[in-house]
């Protein structure tokens, strides 16, 4: 019932949000910091992994009249300097490569590695490391490097500063075969496909409520006009039957399971 209501209200406080476009794309004026800390799962780092570019976000792109480069590959790509770290404005958003933002996810955005990269970041002034998945572009400031979700800049104790001087290390990939047999491929790779729609609008919007209420990352797929939202990956099959059940229950009848 909890679900179902916060569903119910999401999907009401999203309608209403649609009506106003005092700052564009965003509802907030400025960003600013949720309401509570990570949970302890959320802390986990992001564990890299062999996924294709994304079809979105890796083309050469330019902002404000400042052309960027994006790099083929971020094998051994380093970089020092200032990182920052986004929070509620941008949180239920679309991402560079059409992912949402979550920001208690383990996530970054970053002007010219591919999407998406794996990549370590260290804080500097304490030595606190991450590793976050980069699925966004920017800082589109002159002096900042990589933009640190919520979750990424609590674990590196910079959220009081705003900014921290920080290393970013590139990571390979695993390949999925070499994974334990508790992460198997499928595992790996398995999505929830929630339900479908020929209204790019209404996925979007539900996209990011379902990113909201369930904590994991949401999109949609196109093909052929139709838009399939979907959540995932899952890892945990355990955790996939559970949501699959959770999204019947409230509304999505014919949510099921699938492997990309």
């Amino acid at each position: 019932m909890i679900v179902k209501a916060l569903l119910v209200t999401l999907a009401v406080i999203t309608l209403l949000s649609s009506c106003s476009q005092q700052y564009g794309r965003y509802q907030q004026k400025h960003d600013s910091s949720p309401t509570r800390i990570p949970t302890n799962h959320e802390l986990a780092d992001a564990t890299p992994r062999e996924e294709a570019k994304s079809r979105g976000g890796n083309k050469n792109y330019t902002v404000r009249g400042k052309h960027y480069q994006v790099l083929s590959h971020a094998k051994g790509f380093t970089e020092k300097g200032i990182a920052s770290w986004y929070g509620n404005k941008f949180h239920g958003h679309l991402t560079s490569n059409g992912e949402i933002y979550n920001m208690y996810g383990m996530s970054a955005a970053h002007k010219h590695l591919p999407l998406p990269s794996y990549v370590q970041v260290t804080n500097l002034s304490n030595n606190k490391s991450v590793i976050v998945r980069v699925n966004d572009r920017g800082p589109f400031h002159h002096n900042r490097i990589i933009d640190l979700s919520y979750t990424a800049a609590y674990k590196l104790n910079m959220l009081k500063t705003g900014t921290a001087k920080v290393l970013i290390e590139a990571l390979p990939k695993v390949p999925e075969s070499s994974h334990t047999s508790s992460n198997t491929k499928s595992d790996i790779k398995d999505h929830i496909q929630v339900f479908a729609t020929k209204d790019k609008a209404v996925a979007q919007k539900t996209a990011s409520t379902l990113s909201l209420l369930y904590q994991y990352p949401a999109f949609f797929v196109e093909n052929n006009g139709i838009y399939r939202v979907q959540l995932g990956p899952i890892k945990n099959s355990n955790n996939l039957n559970s949501l699959v059940q959770s999204l019947r229950k409230n509304g999505y009848s014919g949510a099921f399971k699938v492997a990309l």
